[in-house]
C-alpha cells in the first residue's frame, strides 16, 4: 500500500500565479505592469501581518521575472522548469535565506559574493530574504552600496512583518509593497472554495466565523479550517458554528450579550455562574474579553449612532438583545467597561490563574457600574469649592470703610506709577535706549535665558547647573562634566549683554544646590503629597479606587 504524506492546506492551495493570490489586487497589478514594461526596481520590499502572502509574493514576483513562456504567458496550468523548480524551492538562481537564522555580515558577505556571478538558467538571480528585519546593523550596511548598483542581472526581494526595525537607508533603495489584510467576505469565499474541493461538510456561519477570527490572515484562516475539516471527518458530523467556536473556545455572542446584560443589572451571582459555566465548555479568558469588548463597542454603536441601524453582522434576536441593553445602561459606564476590560487583557499575561483574573474582573465591573461618573463627581466637587469661595468672598467684605478708602488711595497710586513706567518704556523705545535687565537671583537668570530664547543656555541651567553661591555680579557653580566647554563663556558673555556689567562666573568643586529642575519635581512631589491629604482627593479616591494624581495644576 503507498503511502501518501498530508499536505496541510495553506501549503496545498498556495497560489501559484498571481490570478490566485487573494486580497492583493492593486499590488498584484503594479508589479504585473512593471514587469510587462521592463521597468523594475533594484529590490522589492513586501511588509504585512503574518501570513497575509508575502513569501507567497516573492516567489511569484520571481516566477514572474524568470518565467520562460514570459509574463503575459506565466505558467498556470503546464509550468515551466523554472517556475517548478521556484515552487519547490529548489531553483538555483532564486535562493531564498531566512534572516532569523543568518543574521550575519557574513552571511550576507557570501550572498553578494555569489551575486556578482550571472545566472546559470535563468534570466536574473534573485535573492529572497524572510524576516529581513532580523539582519544585524553590519550586515545591512553590507547591503547598502550593492542594493544602489547591483549588477544587471541581480534582483532583491525581502519580505518582513516589522518594518520600522529596518533602517531608512535600506527601505529607501527598495520599491515597497504594503500586503493589506484580507477582507472577511474575501476570506470566506476562499474558504468555502476550498471546503468544496476539500469536499467538507461545513456551514457558512462556521467559515464565517474562522474568517473572521483569521483577523485578515489567508494563512491562518486555512490553518483553521484545516483543523474544522480534521474533526469533521473524524465524527462524520456537519461541522457548524457551535462546533468551531468550541473549537477555538469562542463563546456564543448572545452569551457574551447575556453576560453583559446581567453585569449592568449588577447580579454578580448569576455574572459568575455563568461564566464559570463558559469555562467549563472551554472558553478562552482572551477570547471572551475581546468578545465582551465587540459587544460593548455594538452597544454604543446603537446607543450613539444609530438605533435602527441593520449594518451591523448580527441576528435579530441579537440586535433586540442589544437595543434593550442600550436603553438600561449610560455612555460613561460603557467607556469605564472599556477600560477597564483593556487593563484586564494586559494582566492576563502576566498572572499564572486568568480564570481567577476574570472573575474579579466581573466583580469590578459591577461595583464599577453602581459608581457616579467621573462628571457627576467632578461637578460634585466644583460645587463644593464653589460654595467655599463664596463664604471666603463674604468673610473678605467684612472690612472697614477707611480700609476701604486707604485700597483706593494705593489703587490709584499704583494705576498712576504703571502709567508712567508705561510711558516711559514707549518714550525710550523710540528713542532706540537700550534697557538694563535687572537679575537678582537664580532664578531670574533662567527667566530671562527663556525670554531671550537662548535655549541651550536654559538647558543647562535648569539641568545641569548645582549653585553654590549667588551674589549680584557673581555666581558660583559645582563643576559638572555634563556642562559644554564654552558654558561659562557663553554665560559671562550673555549677562554682560543683558545687565551692562561684567559677571564673574566661577567653578568650583564645592557640593552645589540640587540643580532648578530636581528642586521642581521635588517641590511637585510635595505639592501632590500635601493635596492626597486633601478632602477632596480623598472623596474623589473613594469613588475612584483605581484613580491616581499625577500632577497639581495650581491657578491664581
Amino acid at each position: 500500500m503507498e503511502n501518501k504524506t498530508y499536505t496541510v492546506l495553506a501549503l496545498k492551495y498556495r497560489p501559484q500565479n498571481f490570478d490566485e493570490l487573494i486580497g492583493q489586487d492593486v499590488m498584484v497589478q503594479t508589479i504585473s505592469n512593471s514587469v510587462k514594461l521592463d521597468k523594475l526596481p533594484n529590490a522589492y520590499l513586501l511588509t504585512g501581518i503574518r501570513g497575509v502572502g508575502k513569501t507567497t509574493t516573492a516567489r511569484l514576483i520571481a516566477k514572474a521575472l524568470n518565467c520562460l513562456k514570459g509574463i503575459d504567458k506565466i505558467c498556470k496550468t503546464n509550468p515551466c522548469e523554472n517556475c517548478k523548480s521556484i515552487s519547490n524551492s529548489n531553483h538555483m538562481d532564486v535562493i531564498e535565506m531566512d534572516a532569523a537564522s543568518k543574521t550575519g555580515i557574513d552571511d550576507v558577505r557570501e550572498l553578494i559574493e555569489s551575486g556578482k556571478y550571472n545566472p546559470t538558467i535563468a534570466k536574473y538571480k534573485i535573492f529572497i530574504i524572510d524576516e529581513v528585519h532580523m539582519l544585524s546593523k553590519q550586515a545591512f550596511n553590507g547591503l547598502l552600496k550593492t542594493l544602489e548598483e547591483p549588477p544587471p542581472h541581480l534582483k532583491f526581494i525581502f519580505a518582513t512583518t516589522e518594518v520600522k526595525k529596518i533602517p531608512i537607508t535600506i527601505i529607501s533603495r527598495c520599491q515597497r509593497f504594503d500586503l493589506s489584510r484580507v477582507s472577511i467576505q474575501i476570506l470566506f469565499d476562499n474558504l468555502k472554495k476550498i471546503s468544496k474541493l476539500e469536499k467538507g461538510n461545513i456551514t457558512d456561519e462556521a467559515l464565517k466565523l474562522i474568517a473572521k477570527t483569521s483577523e485578515g490572515s489567508v494563512r491562518d484562516s486555512l490553518s483553521l479550517l484545516d483543523r474544522a475539516l480534521i474533526s469533521q471527518n473524524h465524527t462524520e458530523k456537519t461541522v457548524d458554528e457551535n462546533h468551531v467556536r468550541q473549537m477555538l473556545g469562542i463563546a456564543d455572542r448572545s452569551r457574551i450579550l447575556e453576560i453583559l446584560q446581567l453585569l449592568i443589572k449588577g447580579d454578580q451571582k448569576k455574572t459568575i455562574s455563568q461564566l464559570r459555566e463558559l469555562v467549563k465548555e472551554g472558553l478562552d479568558p482572551s477570547n471572551f474579553l475581546n468578545d465582551l469588548l465587540e459587544v460593548i463597542h455594538f452597544v454604543l454603536q446603537k446607543k450613539e449612532l444609530d438605533h435602527s441601524s441593520q449594518d451591523l453582522p448580527l441576528s435579530e434576536t441579537e440586535n433586540e438583545m442589544i437595543n434593550s441593553i442600550s436603553k438600561d445602561v449610560n455612555t460613561s459606564t460603557l467607556i469605564m467597561f472599556w477600560q477597564f476590560i483593556l487593563k484586564s487583557l494586559d494582566e492576563l499575561s502576566i498572572v499564572s490563574n486568568q480564570i481567577l483574573s476574570l472573575e474579579m474582573l466581573i466583580i469590578r465591573l459591577i461595583h464599577l457600574k453602581d459608581s457616579p461618573s467621573y462628571e457627576a463627581v467632578l461637578d460634585s466637587l466644583k460645587k463644593e469649592n464653589n460654595n467655599e469661595i463664596e463664604k471666603d468672598f463674604k468673610t473678605t467684605n467684612l472690612i472697614t470703610r477707611s480700609e476701604q478708602s486707604k485700597i483706593s488711595k494705593d489703587q490709584i497710586k499704583t494705576t498712576t506709577q504703571t502709567k508712567l513706567d508705561t510711558d516711559f518704556l514707549k518714550e525710550n523705545k523710540s528713542k532706540d535706549i537700550y534697557l538694563k535687565e535687572k537679575i537678582n537671583t537664580f532664578e531670574d537668570l533662567i527667566e530671562i535665558s527663556s525670554l531671550k530664547k537662548e535655549i541651550s543656555l536654559k538647558y543647562d541651567l535648569e539641568r545641569n547647573v548645582n549653585l553654590v553661591k549667588f551674589e549680584d555680579g557673581k555666581i558660583d557653580i559645582s563643576f559638572n562634566e555634563k556642562l559644554g566647554k564654552d558654558f561659562v563663556r557663553k554665560l559671562s558673555e550673555k549677562l554682560h549683554e543683558w545687565t551692562g556689567k561684567r559677571w564673574v562666573i566661577t567653578l568650583t568643586k564645592e557640593i552645589g544646590q540640587k540643580s532648578f529642575l530636581e528642586k521642581k519635581i521635588i517641590d511637585n512631589n510635595k505639592i501632590i503629597e500635601d493635596e492626597k491629604k486633601g478632602n477632596t482627593y480623598k472623596k474623589f479616591k473613594s469613588v475612584f479606587p483605581d484613580a491616581e494624581l499625577i500632577n497639581v495644576d495650581e491657578k491664581e
